[in-house]
């Protein structure tokens, strides 16, 4: 089976591809490799993976030195000529999308790059996927598109009509238009909504990293809403068991789907949508000692009011996916939390 991953300079990406790796699969990344944050960490996450940085060209595809079954292409989703040059060229069977602008309080200040990446790059890829008969497309979600919904925990049975970023509204397009692939043209596709995923290698935007960098150097942090929030904080490797095992679980037409009431997470059509999160949500200043005990510091704490975008507390229901694919996430805060500081020192050497 020959796999398209999109998004693998980055922090998901990246992991889904040393689980597939380990799996044997033929995998394509690609990546546009933009600026949102530092590019040293993609490339180093790319060079993990065999991908040399003085040969990575635009719409060039380059072999893995390391991996005779990977290679890597640095594409936009949005170059609509050139993602369809590449399914014509490569022949893939499954598509798994983590590609997309991320980052809920960017999208406030520069709602024209999740339009195009998230929107229009995501349609380009459907539009693909639709004419080579994909197999699957699985694609990340967010726990964001919850918006204003405060009954927890969060549930794929549950309305979420009412986002409060442009980048959840974004996602939950997403959703929207993946159905009407998956009802007109028989396209099987799973969309995953993803709980405040963390660990090794995460983003330099991400609270984990912020923390930790800022508690090692003796600077403040910010803590928003004074503290006063919950987050599902989801460790990777767990994320990645989830959506391999998601990718190998195709969904099919669900025959108990009632119009009359429907199950906004199935459908007639070959469509499912799935919650991925650690179903325990932590406490910010639960999280935060985490992070001071690992570090062996105490946080500077600066205290803040709530963000505009931000949700007071996040929770994932996951038991339609244990049905379906028999696991949940189970890593806790404090094996996690060390984990990524035994990563931060090393690769920072601090």
């Amino acid at each position: 089976m020959k796999i398209l991953v999109t998004g693998t300079a980055g922090f998901i990406g990246f992991h889904f591809v040393n689980k597939l790796l380990n799996e044997g699969y033929e995998i394509v990344g690609l990546d546009c490799i933009n600026d949102y944050y530092d590019v040293n960490i993609k490339y180093d996450r790319l060079t993990i993976h065999g991908i040399e940085k003085n040969k990575i060209e635009y719409n060039k595809i380059v072999q893995s030195t390391v991996h005779t079954t990977y290679s890597f292409i640095q594409l936009k989703l949005e170059d609509r000529e050139n993602i369809a040059g590449l399914f014509d060229a490569e022949k893939f069977d499954v598509v798994v999308n983590f590609a997309a602008q991320a980052g809920v309080r960017y999208s406030i200040t520069n709602p024209h790059a999740y339009i195009d990446s998230n929107i229009v790059g995501f349609a380009n890829l459907l539009e693909s996927c639709r004419h080579h008969q994909i197999k699957h497309l699985v694609y990340a979600s967010s726990s964001s598109i919850y918006g204003l919904n405060e009954e927890t925990p969060f549930a794929t049975s549950q309305n979420t009509d009412h986002p409060i970023s442009l980048y959840a509204a974004s996602k939950k397009s997403n959703e929207l238009m993946a159905h009407v692939y998956s009802q007109l043209f028989a396209l099987p596709t799973t969309g995953l909504r993803f709980f405040t995923v963390y660990g090794p290698w995460s983003r330099p935007d991400m609270a984990l990293y912020l923390f930790t960098k800022a508690i090692i150097e003796g600077k403040p942090i910010q803590v928003f809403n004074n503290g006063e929030m919950k987050r599902d904080f989801t460790y990777v490797d767990d994320i990645v068991e989830g959506v391999y095992r998601v990718m190998k679980n195709v969904p099919t037409s669900n025959p108990d789907w009632d119009a009359k009431h429907p199950d906004p997470a199935s459908s007639k059509a070959p469509y499912k949508i799935f919650n991925i999160g650690n179903n325990n949500p932590i406490k910010l200043m639960t999280f935060i000692e985490a992070i001071e005990n690992e570090v062996g510091k105490k946080a500077i704490k600066e205290m803040k009011p709530l963000q505009k975008g931000d949700l007071l507390e996040t929770s994932a229901n996951i038991d339609d996916l244990a049905d379906a694919i028999n696991y949940k996430p189970s890593t806790k805060i404090e094996i996690g939390v060390k984990n990524f500081v035994t990563w931060y020192r090393n690769y920072y050497k601090v």
